[in-house]
């Protein structure tokens, strides 16, 4: 039994469990903000130019039971909407994501092309040089 327990414990200190429940949080999160936005905005917005999006007239009553098709093609089409949205706002993450890789990888490649350090107190020394001018370090990975 202890064995037992020790290995749920285990399991629930995994970094996975953590992730994992993080991410359902915020899915959570962001799935509120995405209905807003499709609900408060996007549909309005449709319904000023095309009228409602909702599909109605289409639901028939047979021995008591609702068979609503109407409903069942609303729910298609704000599927595809919220799809939609997602999508562009993926998109739009990516697009900041390699704007800031590509700054970063910029960066690195100029300050790889700065000037060399003294490997012990990290100031700058002339190309070439075999002795560190502030410390007086013998520099003997720059000296040929």
């Amino acid at each position: 039994m202890k064995e037992l327990l020790q290995e749920f414990k285990d399991f629930i200190n995994k970094g996975n469990v953590m992730a994992l429940a993080v991410g359902i949080i915020i899915g959570g999160a962001f799935t509120s903000i995405v209905n807003s936005l499709v609900e408060d905005i996007i549909n309005p917005l449709i319904s000023m130019i095309g009228g409602s999006p909702e599909v109605k007239g289409l639901a028939w009553t047979f021995n008591g039971a609702t068979v609503d098709l109407g409903a069942f093609i609303s729910a298609i089409i704000n599927f595809l909407i919220i799809a939609l949205v997602v999508f562009f706002l993926v998109k739009g993450v990516n697009k900041v994501q390699e704007a800031s890789e590509k700054l970063l990888k910029k960066e690195a490649a100029e300050e790889a092309a700065a000037a060399p350090k003294c490997p012990y107190c990290l100031s700058e020394v002339n190309e070439g040089a075999t002795k560190c001018c502030h410390c007086g370090s013998i520099l003997e990975a720059q000296a040929e």
